[in-house]
């Protein structure tokens, strides 16, 4: 199998490159740099790219996340996260091709406390999620067989995250601030990574799973419980740490605005993955705790 991959330059990107190469010939796209480059502002490049590989599967791991920068710049937010999605659903549907597409929780409205499954209306509240939303549709409408994955709280050992940034605070404060009304189960890129090649060889015996699902680590939590959970981690480890296990503070929302508004309920109900493809989701302790390990060490 001939496999296409856009957006190797990201931290999900990064991992589908080891997650995918067992499957087939593996040719990953980037914004720039050596190999070939997958440019999603430029439709007419994105589709020749395409033609020119002639892949059996596109994955495309690229978008536009900077969620608050989105507000202020919303037609490169609908090019990217949209019209590009829907360039490469349609030249899959002319190959006869796979598209597996990530999306977000973001296209709903966050309100309420229960988990959110594939059915339920969505609703997003910024340009991110309004944009998002629309690539869902383009791809829907292609009539392209597809994987959409819609995930949360997405993070990699490679490069920037949360909960690197709660450490370097923690080890430099005396105090920290940290939301607790928005819940969610922070996931990483690498169990993105390793279940989208799972589903992709299910797919390949089993058309018919093709679809819409909801992947994320299993539990939930708010910023301030993932906050104080890597906090508590490097302390144990004899890791720096300054801030006093009393002194993380939970705020709403509220006292912290930002120019996008973030869905309070980011909950996703992954039933249907797990029973379609077989799959077990580890808590996101797990997750977050190697992540840790592999960027950190064991520590003392």
């Amino acid at each position: 199998m001939k496999i296409l991959l856009i957006g190797r330059d990201g931290q999900l990107g990064w991992e589908l490159q080891r997650a995918l190469a067992p499957l087939g010939e593996l040719v990953a796209a980037g914004r720039r740099g050596d190999g070939p480059v997958a440019d999603l502002a430029r439709p007419d490049s994105l589709a020749a790219l395409v033609r020119q590989v002639q892949p059996e599967l596109i994955v495309n791991a690229a978008a536009h996340t900077a969620v608050d920068r989105a507000e202020t710049e919303p037609a490169v937010a609908q090019a990217l996260n949209a019209d590009a999605p829907g360039v490469l659903a349609r030249e899959a549907a002319a190959l006869g091709a796979t598209l597996v597409h990530y999306s977000t929780d973001y296209v709903f409205d966050g309100s309420g406390q229960e988990a959110r499954d594939e059915d339920a209306p969505t609703g997003p509240l910024s340009v991110y999620g309004r944009t998002k939303l629309a690539g869902e549709q383009q791809v829907q409408a292609s009539g392209c067989r597809h994987l959409i994955l819609r995930t949360s709280w997405v993070y990699a050992a490679r490069g920037g995250n949360f909960a690197r940034t709660m450490l370097r605070l923690a080890a430099e404060r005396d105090g920290l601030r940290v939301i607790d009304d928005q819940v969610g189960a922070p996931t990483g890129a690498e169990l993105i990574a390793d279940v989208t090649a799972h589903a992709v060889r299910r797919l390949q015996r089993e058309p018919a799973l093709a679809g819409l699902y909801h992947l994320a680590a299993a539990g939930q939590t708010s910023w301030h419980g993932y906050a104080c959970h890597v906090i508590e981690w490097a302390r144990a480890r004899g890791h720096p740490v300054r801030v006093a296990a009393d002194a993380v503070r939970p705020i709403p929302t509220r006292d912290y605005p930002t120019p996008a508004a973030r869905p309070l309920n980011s909950r996703l109900d992954t039933r249907r993955l797990r029973d379609a493809f077989g799959l077990h989701l580890p808590p996101w302790q797990q997750g977050v705790d190697r992540m840790l390990d592999e960027v950190l060490g064991p520590g003392a």
